[in-house]
């Protein structure tokens, strides 16, 4: 996944990143990859660009945990194409890796927070 900021630039996200937006961008009924990949890069404001490897892969991985189910269908310009759906221990994954998410986005906070300077007792 790569940033707009700089697309030269990629930036490593934590293992397990890419799995929980997938499953965020199928809570609201099946979609094609490639409106998997639209809808993380318009639900992010163009910030994640999803590379068509890593996305596929991930599905694959996704289909395997039984946490989502593919069916062929045609997308909305006329092709051929595997759509997504949620599955009920997807679901369960979706809120069990968002709380993970939004604790550990909570005490990156935490820490980032605390001041740094002659107050700050040395180890």
């Amino acid at each position: 996944m790569a940033t707009r900021e700089n697309n030269s630039d990629r930036i490593a996200l934590l293992q397990g990143t890419l799995d929980l937006l997938i499953l965020k961008s199928l809570v609201f009924g099946p979609v094609h990859g490639q409106g998997v990949a639209r809808a993380i890069q318009r639900q992010s404001d163009d910030v994640f660009l999803v590379d068509h490897g890593s996305l596929y892969v991930a599905l694959q991985r996704l289909e395997e945990k039984k946490w989502i189910r593919a069916k062929w269908g045609v997308s909305e310009n006329n092709r051929k194409a595997r759509f997504y759906q949620l599955t009920a221990k997807g679901r369960e994954q979706l809120a069990e890796k968002t709380s993970e998410w939004r604790r550990l986005t909570h005490a990156v906070e935490r820490i980032l927070d605390v001041p740094h300077g002659p107050e700050t007792e040395e180890a």
